[in-house]
């Protein structure tokens, strides 16, 4: 066992300039490059694509047929290789309500649905919902009720209203709420989009 007179003898030489100066050279070897021997045994980066899947499917009553990644969203197809902008990107993890459409006439929240799913079945966003220059009931209420304001959540909101009174749930305010809960109006036109769900039901189911 080592007396108390070496132990100082073996210490006396760490001073603080000594431990500043070993740290910084330290830190200096993290970020110099690598030499070509030490780079060669470094795993190379693979970035792995997903395997290509064959869908035809009705988007807006017409005939789609492609080719795609098996990983692509529904959204991204919409949006990126279709150009049905009006289906809004959001929180892209399904909890604003932003990329409502309808998928054989039932909502789903696109950022969340593969599109690969969607291979024989239908699928209709905010631009199928109009005939020509003839507005939807539920889009002529919502400018009539001002129902909007910046408008980014509204063609979620108008395709979730449209399933709210086709699926026979406007019953009563509280119960359109219960069923518009799921698409977030962040400037708050909540009352406007109430009232504009109420007047196209009277239409929708007159």
């Amino acid at each position: 066992m080592a007396d108390e007179g070496s132990t100082k003898t073996q210490t006396a030489g760490v001073t603080r300039r000594v431990v500043l100066a070993t740290g910084a050279g330290a830190a200096a070897a993290s970020i110099l490059p690598l030499d070509e021997s030490a780079q060669a045994q470094m795993p190379s980066a693979h970035v792995e694509t997903g395997r290509k899947v064959h869908l035809s499917a009705l988007i807006n009553g017409q005939r789609v047929s492609l080719e795609l990644d098996s990983r692509a969203s529904l959204l991204d197809l919409l949006r990126e290789r279709l150009g049905y902008t009006g289906t809004k990107k959001g929180c892209d993890h399904g909890q604003c309500g932003a990329c409502t459409v309808h998928l054989d006439d039932r909502p789903v929240s696109a950022c969340l649905t593969m599109a690969a799913k969607i291979d024989g079945r239908q699928v209709t966003t905010i631009e199928g919902l109009s005939t020509g220059q003839d507005l939807h009931p539920m889009q002529q209420a919502f400018i009539d009720n001002d129902a909007l304001q910046c408008g980014y959540c509204t063609p979620g909101q108008i395709m979730s209203a449209v399933a709210c009174v086709t699926q026979g749930r406007a019953t009563d305010p509280d119960a359109i709420r219960e069923f518009m809960s799921g698409n977030i109006c962040r400037c708050g036109a909540y009352v406007g989009i109430l009232a504009a769900v109420e007047q196209a039901a009277k239409v929708m189911e007159g």
